[in-house]
């Protein structure tokens, strides 16, 4: 079943991938504390006109569009490397690699196969707190029937971008933490060559429509 924009809105993978602000000299401290909302507000702006033109664009073509920005606002290594979890130490470089590649295009197909249509939906962000040295950044999809879905977005300075580095479905269900589930499982009794491989499988039906 090929799932719509309604129905993906509170699955938001997020991933789950970024346009973050730079601190320019002289910038002042309201602008600074506003870099992260700006990271998120270019990647809303960026969806919801992906949304409008999504049945000319095609899935390939949505996939295109979206992986720059996405690409931009996760820091997707370090989703990788958090999502797989200790055995990231255990692994060759080569896997490494091979893996955050096929996560990275795994997350932007989501993206790209359930973002399908426009029906008037709108994006907000509620408030930022803090969480240590990071940030978190809450969120609202505002459906056509005025009903609100919260998707929150932890964010954390990478040089002197913020990038997501993990999104909460509902406001309270980390992505990361569920994929982590999953990679464990595959990895503890296939290894990593079955999870890179199964990464892979899942990105490919997503672009080819399945």
């Amino acid at each position: 079943m090929v799932p719509t924009v309604k129905s993906f809105v509170p699955k938001i993978v997020l991933c789950c991938l970024l346009l973050a602000g730079i601190c320019l000299p002289g910038i002042t401290n309201a602008q600074a504390l506003s870099v992260p909302e700006n990271a998120i507000n270019s990647l809303n702006a960026k969806l919801l006109a992906t949304m409008k033109q999504a049945q000319a664009l095609g899935v390939q073509g949505r996939y295109q569009q979206l992986a720059p920005v996405l690409a931009k606002t996760y820091d997707i290594p370090s989703m990788t490397r958090i999502a797989v979890g200790p055995s990231w130490a255990t692994l060759q470089p080569a896997q490494k690699a091979a893996l955050t590649d096929a996560f990275s295009r795994m997350m932007i197909a989501t993206y790209a196969k359930r973002f399908d249509g426009f029906s008037g939906e709108t994006f907000k962000i509620t408030e930022v707190t803090d969480r240590s040295t990071d940030k978190m950044v809450k969120t609202q999809i505002i459906q056509s029937n005025g009903k609100p879905v919260p998707i929150n977005y932890l964010m954390r300075k990478s040089g002197p971008e913020w990038r997501v580095i993990d999104v909460y479905l509902d406001g309270t269900i980390s992505e990361l933490a569920s994929r982590r589930a999953e990679f464990t499982s595959i990895l503890k009794s296939s290894g990593p060559d079955a999870l890179i491989a199964s990464l892979r499988k899942q990105g490919d039906r997503l672009l080819s429509g399945g």
